[in-house]
């Protein structure tokens, strides 16, 4: 039974057509095997009658990172939710526009469950599961059907490995998660995300509940996971979007206000809110 029925009879309670309501009308595509670019065109959002989200066009680049800034509230974390359908989940909650990769709708053309194999997503608390460090990493190869052996021990060396995480839990595998530190712990959820092989990862705020040094560590694996994944970044750390993003978009209040490169918005912002926002005015 697929779980999601129950959202897909869901009646919009927005204007327009309601992507999360709409039945698939077209062959379902898998568009994970070029160089996921991102597009999003016209896209709102409504919780009931309060509109989070205003018509916000952004194209976000392969291989790139990403940064979403703004102040709480300004949807941010919403259109976040938008690229692996977790706004399905919510009660009311109604979009439309256009969300696509390399051209795919991701709402009409793409099955739900390969999206979020592929969309990977890193929240802003450490949420890995109560059991061990080696059942957290085999736990979603195991559910997309890898059973050898031989085959999940290299899955889980390669992940803790590229999370820069191997060498600190390499003798640790059968011990708790709930075991390491914070910093560990969000380490793992990335190497976690990353042993499915996703093509794009989403971080919401993944430092905001940890110290400067695990900080410092989480940003270093950003900068270096971007050769190989499309990365997008909710933060609310304006240092944090200069040291790790390419590309920064400025969102207020549902509303995306600018977009460009991550120096040019900093050093040059074009929209007087943009000004007002990395100058500390507000936040």
């Amino acid at each position: 039974m697929n779980p999601f029925n129950a959202v897909l009879k869901r009646k919009p309670d927005g204007p327009g057509q309601n992507l999360i309501t709409a039945r698939q009308a077209r062959p379902l595509k898998n568009p994970f095997g070029g160089e996921c670019r991102i597009r999003i065109e016209g896209a709102d959002l409504f919780y009931g009658s309060a509109r989070a989200l205003k018509n916000v066009c952004l194209s976000i680049e392969s291989r790139r990172v990403t940064a979403l800034i703004g102040p709480s509230g300004c949807g941010k974390s919403t259109l976040l939710r938008c690229l692996n359908r977790m706004n399905d989940q919510i009660r009311g909650c109604s979009v439309t526009g256009s969300f696509t990769i390399d051209g795919t709708d991701l709402y009409r053309e793409v099955d739900v469950n390969l999206l979020r194999k592929n969309i990977g997503m890193v929240f802003q608390k450490p949420n890995v599961f109560p059991m061990s460090i080696y059942a957290n990493m085999t736990y979603g190869p195991k559910t997309y059907g890898v059973t050898a052996r031989d085959e999940l021990n290299r899955i889980v060396e390669d992940g803790l490995k590229e999370a820069n995480l191997w060498d600190e839990v390499k003798d640790r595998l059968k011990e708790s998660a709930l075991s390491l530190s914070g910093g560990q712990q969000q380490r793992l959820c990335i190497a976690r995300c990353l042993s499915i092989n996703p093509k794009v990862i989403l971080m919401d705020e993944p430092t905001s509940s940890l110290d400067p040094i695990s900080t410092s560590k989480i940003e270093e694996l950003i900068c270096a996971l971007k050769k190989d994944y499309t990365i997008v970044v909710v933060t609310h750390n304006m240092h944090q979007a200069l040291r790790v993003a390419d590309k920064t978009a400025f969102f207020l209040l549902g509303d995306l206000i600018e977009y460009g490169d991550t120096s040019q918005i900093f050093r040059d912002p074009q929209n007087d809110e943009t000004k007002k926002y990395i100058s500390g005015v507000y936040s």
